[in-house]
């Protein structure tokens, strides 16, 4: 059944992209730097996690005016990304090709102008959806991504159709296997796969060093590329003043020896270097409001995680 709350969340997000779409956009940019200042302010446990995770980047010499400082300027960021997702649809294709920066963007139009699948890999930085609208037209092409299953279903729906309509495919964060599988098949197909891995949200990420610490990331990416040769590119995003910014970082490589476990886990070590080179280029773009550093997670979670992973292990499991 669905809640009072999902039901106030769903209205807030159509009112959204209904009120937003028609605002004059510096009205709706003063209104969402307003909100996003607001949250900075409360300093409630998603602004303290921004924080934390943000401690990790500055490292232990910074001043906690320097991390205050900087978790503002990632909410303000933050509170560009929702304003620019509620006005995405009337953006425009001139603008969002016009107004997008990239850096060795060959190395991604090289793989698929050989007909080689690709696998984007992707942080919580600067608009990824603007960024993937940006590729889809580059590329005339589409691309596959995977969505968590937001609640309420209508919500998630809503979300669907907004990604389908800048042109992307998208594969509800549900049924592994077979999702696994319509990615694999889009890859050997010559195909473009994106997807955000810096964050675990399954239980069974890899552990990786990340700017020191441990952290657990999605392994989905380097385990698609070893499973279908596809070329893996990280990929790190920023706002620029009056547009947006991208990385193409060099491709990850598949490691020559060792078991398949052991080449993911090598490859999405190589994945979260990428993340930390842009990340610290831009730290004030990377929207991570959410536990990433093992030591921010659940004990009981992480011990569960581990005992899986081992049984996969014992079982011949990826």
């Amino acid at each position: 059944m669905t809640s009072v709350q999902d039901r106030l969340t769903d209205t807030a997000y159509a009112l959204g992209w209904k009120i937003v779409c028609r605002m004059p956009e510096p009205a709706a940019r003063r209104a969402f730097l307003a909100a996003g200042d607001l949250a900075w302010r409360r300093q409630g446990p998603r602004v303290a996690m921004l924080e934390a995770n943000l401690r990790r980047v500055l490292g232990p010499q910074a001043s906690g005016k320097e991390l205050r400082a900087l978790s503002r300027a990632a909410m303000e960021s933050y509170s560009r990304y929702w304003l620019e997702v509620f006005r995405l649809p009337v953006i425009g294709r001139d603008q969002i090709m016009a107004g997008m920066h990239a850096e060795d963007e060959d190395r991604l139009l090289g793989a698929l102008a050989a007909g080689r699948g690709v696998v984007v890999a992707l942080p919580h930085m600067g608009n990824y959806e603007q960024a993937g609208a940006w590729i889809i037209n580059l590329a005339a092409g589409t691309l596959t991504t995977v969505a968590e299953r937001l609640k309420p279903e209508s919500l998630f729906q809503r979300f669907l159709a907004f990604r389908e309509g800048l042109g992307f495919e998208v594969l509800p964060a549900t049924g592994g296997d077979s999702r696994f599988g319509v990615l694999a098949q889009r890859l050997r197909a010559g195909g473009l796969v994106c997807l955000v891995s810096d964050r675990d949200v399954t239980g069974r990420g890899i552990e990786v060093d990340f700017f020191g610490e441990p952290a657990r990331m999605m392994g989905g990416p380097a385990a698609l590329a070893v499973q279908t040769g596809a070329a893996l590119l990280p990929v790190t995003l920023w706002f620029e003043e009056t547009g947006w910014g991208a990385r193409i970082h060099e491709q990850v490589p598949v490691p020559a020896d060792g078991t398949r476990r052991e080449k993911v886990a090598v490859m999405t070590q190589q994945v979260a270097r990428a993340y930390e080179e842009g990340i610290r280029a831009h730290p004030e773009d990377w929207h991570m409001l959410q536990r990433v550093f093992t030591a921010d997670l659940d004990p009981a979670r992480l011990a569960a995680a581990d005992a899986a992973h081992a049984a996969a292990g014992q079982a011949g499991g990826p």
